[in-house]
């Protein structure tokens, strides 16, 4: 679209003013991505590089960090969530299933929560929502990141995260149950002494995950709240953690609770 020249030279004016590219791109009704081209190309016409923006990392600056938010978005990292890091893209990226808005909710909440400095966004997949934080110091908070898939790869807490896992367990684990766990229904039958049969169901916790290293994170959290658990195999490789005790199941159920 060709736009009028004033238009173009309003909505420069209003940058040059710091007004932010979203708020200029609403009020003038131009696209968000041809602001930042104009303003790309008028700082190269005069001879201008870009602003550096001021850092806000709680880890590079010292900022103070919702650590209870931070344990709950451990897990989600660890289950269902990665890094891209390249020279002009940075940004962490949650997986969250359609049929769980809540969760896609709590997980944006707790990404804004940790660096509130930084914009989220949103982008549909098959069957899925990628959640996503925009900045290269998700790095800096996640240093488990680095290439290939998590569970070819050691995956060990650093001394600080350790802190915040033993200091907020249960954010940590109901961030990993919203990424790979479930609550679910399992049933056996009695043979009853007339014969007949009668139907047993009963709930239990499942968390599926095939890095032996991040089903320690979820078993040493489930250890030090006192819920009980035992791995279930798949052939001949762990495979399952189970929380499947009546008292156990009732901890997880008022501290974690079904997927919403």
């Amino acid at each position: 679209m060709n736009w009028p020249l004033e238009t173009r030279q309003r909505v420069l004016a209003a940058c040059r003013e710091g007004r932010p590219y979203p708020e200029t791109a609403a009020r003038f009704g131009v696209p968000r991505g041809t602001v930042g081209y104009w303003v790309h190309a008028d700082r190269q016409r005069r001879g201008e590089t870009a602003p550096e923006r001021a850092s806000a990392c709680p880890r590079c600056d010292g900022l103070p960090l919702d650590r209870r938010a931070y344990s709950y978005l451990l897990g989600q990292y660890l289950g269902d969530g990665h890094i891209v890091s390249k020279r002009k893209q940075h940004h962490l990226s949650v997986y969250c299933c359609d049929g769980w808005p809540g969760v896609m909710a709590e997980t944006e909440a707790a990404m804004l929560a940790v660096m509130p400095g930084y914009r989220t966004g949103r982008r549909q997949r098959p069957g899925c929502t990628e959640v996503k934080s925009y900045t290269a110091h998700w790095k800096c908070l996640f240093p488990q990141h680095g290439p290939g898939m998590k569970h070819t790869r050691p995956i060990v807490l650093e001394p600080w995260q350790q802190e915040i896992a033993a200091e907020h367990p249960w954010p940590l684990i109901r961030g990993l149950i919203h990424s790979d766990g479930c609550r679910v229904t399992n049933w056996t039958t009695t043979t009853l002494a007339d014969g007949s049969s009668r139907r047993y169901e009963y709930p239990r916790y499942l968390f599926t995950n095939k890095s032996d290293d991040i089903r320690r994170v979820y078993s040493d959290a489930l250890d030090a709240v006192g819920v009980a658990w035992r791995v279930c195999r798949r052939g001949a490789d762990p495979y399952h953690v189970s929380v499947a005790r009546r008292a156990s199941v009732a901890l997880m159920d008022e501290h974690v609770g079904e997927k919403s």
